[in-house]
């Protein structure tokens, strides 16, 4: 069982950039991969950006984010395949190409840019970032690191140290009707509607796979 940790997102980060800092120094100049894992809403975005200015003030350069979000299927495939309702589920990324690409970052020489996800369009953006040769110290962020099933298995091995955010599930709803509210793309009704059907089943998925983690972080959270 994955040790629980109760603490505030400053907390976490200040247990997080010494513990990284001596595996890097111990990876001797390999690279290597933190895993931020946990459901939609849990602020784990945030916290791997965060997490990252904070690695590369004491190392600058060293330090990339990652998102697996960038590995979303392009929102006129979801179409196609009549899944629109079910957009952000597992089924609906390139978990496979997501795992080729994180074994590439791994062991690249040269310059990689990968593709990130837009709120604003509502879909992938190629090119959204770059990790150069310097960098030692991937911070991977995603809902289904940890998951087992189909390619999404091959990511732990991957990973270096694997963190879950938690947060309780009512404050995700909140969160994700606020956050679907500011982009305006779809009426309130939609969103809840969204967020009851496929968010919170996620959650619930993502969840679950929580004690593959070295660590849970269970969170102190405003609402």
């Amino acid at each position: 069982m994955a040790e629980t940790i109760h603490l505030t997102p400053a907390q976490a980060l200040s247990r997080l950039v010494p513990h990284i800092l001596e595996m890097e120094s111990a990876a001797d100049g390999r690279r290597i991969a933190i895993g931020l894992a946990g459901g939609p809403g849990s602020g784990k975005s945030t916290l791997a950006v965060e997490l990252v200015a904070m690695l590369n003030a004491v190392k600058p350069g060293s330090a990339a984010y990652v998102p697996m979000d960038g590995f979303h299927m392009r929102h006129a495939k979801i179409e196609a395949m009549g899944q629109t309702d079910y957009k952000g589920a597992p089924h609906t990324f390139e978990g496979a190409a997501f795992v080729t690409f994180l074994n590439r970052l791994k062991h690249a020489n040269d310059a990689v840019s990968g593709p990130g996800y837009s709120r604003k369009i509502e879909d992938v953006v190629d090119d959204a970032f770059t990790v150069v040769p310097d960098v030692k110290v991937l911070v991977v962020e995603g809902n289904y690191l940890l998951l087992t099933e189909g390619p999404w298995a091959g990511v732990k091995a991957l990973l270096n140290y694997a963190v879950f955010i938690h947060v309780p599930r009512d404050t995700v709803r909140d969160r994700l009707m606020k956050r679907h509210g500011e982009e305006g793309l779809f009426s309130a009704e939609r969103n809840k509607a969204h967020i009851e059907r496929n968010d919170l089943p996620n959650y619930d998925l993502v969840e679950a796979s929580r004690d593959r983690a070295d660590v849970i972080f269970d969170m102190v959270v405003d609402r």
